[in-house]
């Protein structure tokens, strides 16, 4: 995939509302190899916006198209290839496995693809400071060392586009950093573009393009 659409999208529940947005009811593309950053307002919709576009929602007006192709044709097998191959998503809320263990959070997602071997897994945990946590069940970690599983669950496939919501918001500026560097390495190794949402604290990089929901 080389290039995300949105073509006048709107939130269905923002319909009649006055609004002053970049993205919101504007043309607006994202291509690949692009390091995009999306700044808002809690209640904006950024966590729509990337439901939208992973495809696990539909409720907006106007088109959103993946290399031309409007994805309200997609059917499920589309989906299923476009997020094992083009399109990761690191959730706000996550969305981990609380009963399973750190590790095996992240097996369950290179299970699919074999993407990277354990090697490469384990240096990430050492790297974010939770090589302890790898065999610990993620229901009894803080929300800071949930975020760094997720992120590196994030990365342990092929993408063309990699989003984070929000991925640094319970880290300190250290691990943040470090979070970035492993992030930015990778989606360098894939030539892939980076979709960031922040309503304050982000990732200290160097942009192409801010949008403000």
């Amino acid at each position: 995939m080389e290039r995300i659409e949105l073509l006048h999208t709107l939130p269905l529940v923002f319909q009649g509302r006055e609004l002053k947005s970049e993205i919101w009811l504007q043309d607006v593309a994202f291509q690949k190899g692009e390091t995009i950053l999306i700044e808002a307002s809690s209640g904006t919709g950024k966590s729509s916006l990337c439901s939208y576009i992973i495809g696990y929602r539909k409720d907006y007006s106007g088109n959103i198209l993946f290399d031309g192709k409007d994805i309200r044709r997609h059917r499920v097998s589309d989906w299923t290839s476009i997020r094992q191959h083009s399109l990761s998503l690191l959730f706000q809320e996550l969305r981990l496995f609380p009963e399973l263990t750190a590790m095996e959070n992240v097996q369950i997602k290179n299970g699919l693809t074999n993407h990277k071997s354990r090697k490469e897994i384990e240096d990430w945990f050492e790297r974010l400071g939770i090589a302890d946590k790898m065999t610990a069940k993620v229901g009894r970690m803080s929300f800071g060392q949930q975020q760094r599983v997720a992120m590196i669950r994030a990365l342990v496939q092929p993408f063309d586009f990699l989003m984070a919501d929000e991925p640094i918001s319970h880290l300190d500026d250290e691990n943040s950093a470090i979070m970035a560097e492993i992030m930015m390495e990778e989606v360098r190794r894939q030539g892939a573009g980076v979709i960031v949402t922040s309503i304050g604290k982000h990732m200290n990089m160097s942009y192409d393009k801010t949008f403000c929901l």
